[in-house]
């Protein structure tokens, strides 16, 4: 099978009115009138962002839902996506599958797939998607735009991804119950986006945690220059990992990546708006803590217990 007809029989699905698809040499999507784009790209390497035998149908959910991630981050709408492919071989089983999960996913999420690329590599897989998102002008929300006395929020919960990874790769004894539990989790992420886009004008600061929660707020308090304290107890522990050692959930939870949940700030006037914004979404929120206006992040208990956590999350290189 050659890449025409590869991307035509896989990729080329009908797109909405006004969107040009595959079949030129650039896709055409339409911009809304007094909105900003906003623009995101993430890679996904086999060996090292994905095992050699992922579920292809779980592997094509996860490749769009990563990025649509880091457009909830910015309080952003998708516009539409392009994918990147570069295969050993065309296994048109795996293709068929892969591109059913990433059409779901870009079905359920209104970002439809315009176009993109597919070569052939002596290595293992490599997937680029780039996602294009739109907001009102001014209204993004930035890493660098959180402000002491913000309180501190996490959507979803934290820990059981690290430990499906864990468990994966053999560094934790083997639990299939707690793999079966664990498992989708990590390969089948869901970010919150529609809850996300209405954040704009309640929340200051955002982000996605993809490499881990304290690496990750470690960006925004970089960016603002503040501080932040954060209590463990009120961190959102996944119900499945409970039942595990106490060091194992801390660093599950503290330092464990592929979450693509949002942290975010907002000033506690708005609390109740959050709230309610949450239950409108069916999202799991939980304030977690605040920002302060000295440097550093202090993680303790409710019983004064300083934590410390000697893995800060994933490193990319």
């Amino acid at each position: 099978m050659g890449e025409f007809d590869l991307i035509a029989r896989y990729f080329s699905r009908p797109v909405p009115e006004g969107y040009l698809g595959a079949g030129d040499d650039c896709a055409l999507l339409p911009l809304r009138p007094g909105r900003q784009c906003v623009v995101s790209t993430d890679a996904l390497i086999e060996g090292r962002h994905f095992l050699p035998e992922v579920d292809p149908l779980t592997l094509g959910h996860k490749s769009l839902a990563v990025n649509l991630s880091d457009l909830a981050a910015m309080g952003a709408t998708p516009s539409g996506c392009v994918l990147a492919l570069a295969l050993p071989e065309v296994d048109e089983r795996w293709l068929s599958q892969f591109s059913e999960g990433f059409y779901r996913v870009a079905n359920e999420f209104d970002c439809p797939l315009i176009g993109g690329d597919t070569t052939g590599t002596d290595h293992g897989i490599m997937i680029c998607v780039t996602v294009f998102g739109h907001v009102t002008p001014g209204t993004a929300l930035l890493r660098s735009a959180a402000q002491s006395g913000d309180d501190i929020w996490i959507t979803g919960s934290l820990g059981a991804a690290h430990i499906a990874l864990k468990l994966l790769q053999g560094a934790l004894p083997q639990n299939d119950s707690l793999l079966a539990k664990t498992r989708p989790i990590l390969e089948q992420p869901r970010p919150p986006g529609l809850f996300a886009a209405q954040l704009p004008g309640l929340a200051h600061a955002a982000l996605d945690i993809s490499d881990g929660f304290l690496q990750d707020l470690g960006h925004i308090i970089k960016a603002s220059q503040c501080g932040a304290h954060i209590i463990f107890d009120h961190l959102p522990i996944d119900p499945a990992i409970r039942s595990l050692p106490e060091e194992t959930i801390q660093e599950a939870v503290l330092s464990g990546g592929d979450v693509y949940q949002l942290c975010f700030t907002a000033p506690p006037k708005h609390r109740d708006a959050i709230e309610t914004l949450a239950q409108q979404f069916h999202t799991e929120v939980s304030r977690v803590g605040s920002i302060t206006g000295g440097g550093g992040l202090l993680v303790e208990t409710l019983d004064g217990r300083r934590l410390t956590c000697a893995n800060m999350g994933y490193q990319h290189f």
